[in-house]
């Protein structure tokens, strides 16, 4: 498997301050598919924008909310980043913000690989597909465009107010967590009880992921050396805590109990050091939390430093996603090193 030397050109948060007026901003290194957005010092949702829902349609990971469409929001992907109008989710005057962007195929293409047609956007190099179908109300397959399995799945119906769902290989193909919520993973049959292929993933008929006529959106990652890692650790309960290897040097990581609790976004932008990076949580609005001892980012993974049950408590298992800032060994001529 061909490694990613340089994740920036797939991956990468960007901050930015608003101001109240259009403003585009630069610097991502690519045209992004996935922008998220969340705000740092304000208590605004979440919005994901992408290409293949379009602009100005927004979804947000804090909530169950059916799909919305608002243009003072977010205008367009550009070569180097993306361009915001004056609305206060985004671009509030005074208000700082973290981006993190993705890069995909551009708007789509039909993908009949399973027995539903999708609309797939997919990076087969760095392992990401943007995935847009309408169910149908009876179990199906869903073609994902990566040519590889992918380990995540993150899923939202667009038509409804229902939860966003989660397939993680850690937990396995009879369990979900749901990306808004705190719950713990639970038992399902959303996924057909059938573990995800190179070439599709299988929903049930459960109006959550195939209700009839409406619209679904799915991001869809699988592992990449050097680029990505998605796994599992066991807690300890300790400020030394557990150490989590990946092969890379972390720039994004979100960590989940599989027991009730918050969802925790680290990344390498948002300023803290070691031990001290700021958090913020997928299922809230909440400003960003920083000032705590919570996790290390090294040169070839991550490290928990808090005694605390929300990342680290003993005997717990967690789920993780992380993407990379520098492979561990790699020909980009950057050393990988720990902050």
């Amino acid at each position: 498997m061909a490694q990613i030397n340089k994740p920036t050109d797939y991956f990468n948060t960007k901050l930015y301050s608003g101001t109240g007026s259009a403003q585009s901003i630069t610097g991502v290194n690519f045209q992004p598919d996935l922008v998220w957005i969340k705000g740092r010092n304000n208590g605004n949702y979440h919005r994901w924008f992408d290409v293949v829902r379009g602009v100005p349609n927004y979804i947000g990971s804090n909530a169950t909310d059916a799909e919305a469409s608002d243009a003072t929001q977010f205008t367009s992907f550009d070569s180097d980043g993306f361009t915001l109008s004056t609305g206060g989710a985004t671009n509030g005057s005074g208000y700082t913000f973290a981006s993190w962007n993705w890069l995909a195929n551009g708007t789509g293409s039909s993908n009949t690989d399973g027995s539903i047609t999708s609309t797939v956007s997919a990076n087969t190099t760095s392992g990401f597909s943007i995935v847009s179908y309408t169910g149908t109300g009876s179990a199906a397959t869903v073609g994902h465009g990566l040519s590889t399995v992918p380990k995540m799945i993150i899923l939202k119906d667009r038509t409804s107010i229902r939860d966003w769902f989660v397939y993680h290989n850690s937990i396995g193909n009879n369990n979900r967590l749901k990306l808004n919520d705190t719950v713990a993973s639970g038992a399902t049959t959303i996924w057909n009880t059938t573990t995800p292929t190179s070439s599709v993933f299988s929903i049930s008929n459960e109006i959550y992921v195939n209700d009839s006529g409406n619209n679904y959106i799915a991001y869809c990652f699988a592992e990449k050396k050097g680029f990505s890692k998605f796994g599992s650790y066991t807690g300890n309960g300790n400020a030394d805590g557990t150490f989590v290897y990946t092969g890379f040097k972390p720039a994004f990581i979100i960590v989940k109990s599989t027991g009730v609790q918050s969802w925790f976004i680290y990344d390498n932008k948002r300023l803290g050091y070691n031990e001290n990076n700021y958090t913020l949580l997928t299922n809230g609005t909440n400003t960003e939390i920083s000032g705590e001892q919570e996790i290390d980012i090294l040169s070839n993974g991550f490290k928990m430093r808090s005694p605390d049950s929300p990342t680290n408590a003993s005997g717990q298992s967690f789920i993780y996603m992380a993407f990379a800032e520098n492979p561990l060994v790699g020909t980009n001529n950057i050393p990988a090193t720990a902050r």
